[in-house]
Parts: structure tokens; sequence; C-alpha cells
């Protein structure tokens, strides 16, 4: 007889196509389920791969939507929204269906090259319009909704592309996700509703593997955003971070304001400390509630991989047809200004 807690080890999910739920039919023929969440400009990623040798199902067509949930028997699913089927691929023998979806929204519209200038605007009123344009809801953070952006021209670019060029430039996760177009600050801690992100505390006993690095190669002390004063017509520059001028990051575009260059060097300079120091992690029992800007700690390895706060970069989870669900977690070092130690686990010694 199978005990409750065995049963309560294996994986789960809901599978739904177009709003009808596969998952029973599913189940018995699963090979592979993956599920890949980014915070970058890539769309979330699903795969499924279902044995097909007794012809049992339907190609789905392409714009077909898939919502998915996934978990352990015994708790709640986690809901990770709808995907889109992209591409459908049936092989063999034996015969297996390969379906790869993409975060819904992330439409073909969004990557059609337009052209636009933008004058006098708002980050919050741009990306509002942008998500309009494509019947989304925009969540923009309060800390970037206000920031003042007096000119940017997109220019053979799609609104993908201009979008994740404002995210860079302002340090921002931009994604979408169930019809919601989501800009925040990277490392905020919280939602774009403003929800805080509670804290997850891993384990060594927690990870099948791992791998850390830590690279000097970026160490700048600082970054400096080139700007034109119109009124005085000078080529002007602010510079972020660092004790002194070594080892300066200098960016290559000239900023229509102040503001703006200087928001661009906050940006890059966050970016440059947090890129120094990465970790890969493998979870040897999949956590569903893992998804990118997860504030994380580790315990139980080196004291510099302890010591440091983590961010979920990304989180990749795997199903398999026995029932087994692994998450991969690429973690980079978190700016956390409160915590002096970690700062200065990065700093280039003094010559």
């Amino acid at each position: 007889m199978t005990s409750i807690s065995t049963i309560q080890r294996k994986a789960d999910y809901r599978i739904t196509l177009d709003g009808r739920d596969l998952s029973r039919m599913i189940a018995p023929k699963l090979i592979s389920l993956t599920l890949s969440e980014s915070r970058a400009e890539e769309a979330d990623t699903l795969d499924l791969v279902i044995d097909d040798s007794k012809n049992t199902f339907a190609i789905p067509k392409r714009g077909a939507n898939v919502r998915v949930e996934i978990g352990w028997i015994g708790e709640p699913l986690v809901n990770k929204g709808v995907f889109t089927v992209d591409e459908v691929e049936h092989s063999g023998a034996p015969d297996i269906l390969t379906i790869r979806a993409r975060s819904a929204s992330m439409t073909h519209a969004m990557h059609e090259r337009r052209e636009q200038s933008w004058h006098g605007q708002t980050l919050g009123s741009i990306v509002r319009t942008i998500a309009s344009r494509h019947a989304l809801k925009a969540r923009v953070a309060e800390a970037l909704a206000h920031a003042a952006i007096a000119h940017i021209d997109q220019t053979h670019e799609s609104d993908m592309s201009f979008l994740t060029r404002l995210a860079k430039r302002y340090d921002a996760v931009m994604n979408i996700k169930d019809l919601h177009l989501l800009f925040m600050p990277i490392g905020s801690g919280k939602t774009a509703s403003g929800r805080a992100l509670s804290e997850i505390h891993l384990t060594r006993r927690d990870g099948d593997s791992h791998r850390y690095h830590v690279a000097q190669r970026e160490s700048y002390t600082a970054v400096r955003a080139h700007w034109h004063s119109n009124g005085a017509g000078k080529r002007q520059s602010v510079v972020i971070g660092g004790e002194n001028n070594r080892d300066v990051k200098v960016l290559p575009e000239d900023y229509a304001s102040e503001a703006e260059a200087r928001a661009a060097a906050k940006a890059e300079f966050a970016r440059v400390q947090r890129s120094q120091a990465t970790m890969d992690y493998t979870l040897a029992r999949g956590r569903a509630e893992m998804f990118p800007e997860l504030p994380v700690t580790i315990t139980g390895l080196k004291p510099e991989i302890d010591d440091t706060p983590w961010l979920v970069k990304r989180a990749t989870h795997t199903m398999t047809g026995d029932a087994g669900f692994t998450t991969a977690i690429e973690l980079e070092a978190r700016d956390d200004p409160t915590t002096e130690r970690h700062r200065s686990h990065f700093r280039r010694p003094r010559a």
C-alpha cells in the first residue's frame, strides 16, 4: 500500500488547451514538461513532449492557448500562466508529439518594426501606450512610472526591442504575463503592484548540483554617462559609483537630459555589480514557486556564497513521465545596500 508521504512526493500538474483540461489524457503519455521563466526580453517558454505511439493526440493549432499549473500531489498547484502554441513537431517511430509555446501576448505584432519619436513623456506613459496598442494592461512600478524622458527615438525597432532597451536603461524587469505588461525595478523585492516578495531560504541539502562563479573582468568602480545641455550646447557627464575615478565604464550613448544620463549610469552600475557573482543551483525537489526576481539566501556552502544575497534571474522547471520534478535556477548577486559585507566581496583591491 502506498503511503500518503510517498504520494505527496509525486509531481502534479494541470494543463488546459483552449479551456479544455487535458491533464488526465496527457498524464500516462507525458515524456517531459519543461517550463522556463526569464526576466529578460526572452519570452517564458513551455515545452511538452508526449508519447503518441498509439495515435492518441491531435496536433494542436498554432495560436492555441495553453494554461499550465505545476506542483506536487497534496499541495496547491502554482499557476504559471497562459502560453500560446508557437511550434509543433511530430516525429517517429516511435511517434512523439512535441509542443512548444511562448508567453501569451508575445504576439507577432510585438516584434513588428515601427518608427516613432517620443517627446516629453514619462516612462509610465510610454509603457502604457505600447501596452494599449497590444490590448495589454500595463503594470508599472511607482519607482519608475514618473521617470521623465525628454526625447527618445524608436527607429526601425519593434515594440519588444524598444521596451527591452528602456528596461535596460532603467535597470528594470520587462515581461508579459497573463495579458499584463510588467515593468518594475530589478531586485526591488516587490511585484509591480507593490506586494513584497518573500525571501526564499535554501540549504545545501536542497541542491542536487551547484556552480558558483565570480569574475573581475567588469569590476568597474564607476559608470559615466554623457548628456547634452540644449541651453549651453555643451556635452556634459554624470558619474555613478566608486570612491575614485579609476576603472570607469563609459556608456556609448549620449542622453537628452541629465536625469536620463544619471538613470542610465545608475542602471549600468547596478548591473555590473550584480553580474560579478553568479550561481547556478539545481534543486533536487522542484519548487514551483520559484520565478525571476525572487530574493534568495543559501546556507551550507562556502562563506562567500552563504554571505551573498541572491536574486533569481531565470527558473527552469522540469517534470518527467515518472513524476519526477526538479527546478534549476540561475542566480546573480542581489544589490542589497544594507549588506556592507556583500558589497565588499566584489570591490577590486587597491594597488
